[in-house]
């Protein structure tokens, strides 16, 4: 994906017709979902996970892209290495051949639990770093600014807004 596509799906993001702590809520989900090692099923995690709990599914798939493949091992060994310090364990060397359920089999307890922590405290982040990037990106149309700012002194979806009988007839 070349800079410009990047800007294109970020700028979309921020402009969702949505009360800015639900696009952030997904996208924490989805950062959450990304700190996991599932590997090759965060999409579908993302998706799952939006549906299950009534998320934007653009936002939480794009959460779930934060982990890329420059950070995932880097991410697994802090999660081994939180997890075993939190289990009391001994650490043994964490060395992977190649990035499988196989290989990750001996430390998947220590994974599970430092990934766990790890994600959760990612996904805090990327709520108040998206919220922020929303409200401060909508600061710049004046529409969408007072929508925005109706919404969130409401506490109501942009588009109940924009369409108050709509919702009501489906």
């Amino acid at each position: 994906m070349n800079k410009h596509e990047l800007k294109k799906r970020l700028t979309g993001v921020l402009a969702l017709d949505s009360h800015p702590a639900h696009i952030s809520a997904g996208f924490a989900v989805g950062v959450f979902i990304s700190m996991t090692p599932f590997f090759g099923i965060h999409t579908p995690l993302a998706i799952a996970a939006a549906f299950l709990f009534r998320l934007n599914k653009l936002t939480t798939i794009t959460g779930a892209w934060v982990n890329t493949p420059l950070t995932v091992v880097p991410l697994l060994a802090a999660s081994y290495k939180l997890g075993e310090y939190l289990l009391g364990s001994e650490p043994r060397p964490f060395s992977l051949s190649e990035l499988s359920w196989t290989a990750l089999k001996p430390y998947a307890e220590a994974v599970m639990l430092g990934s766990s922590l790890i994600g959760l405290a990612a996904a805090v982040a990327g709520y108040f770093c998206c919220y922020w990037l929303v409200l401060r990106f909508r600061r710049k149309d004046p529409g969408l600014a007072e929508l925005t700012n109706e919404s969130v002194l409401a506490g109501e979806d942009l588009e109940q807004t924009l369409n108050p009988g709509e919702k009501a007839h489906q």
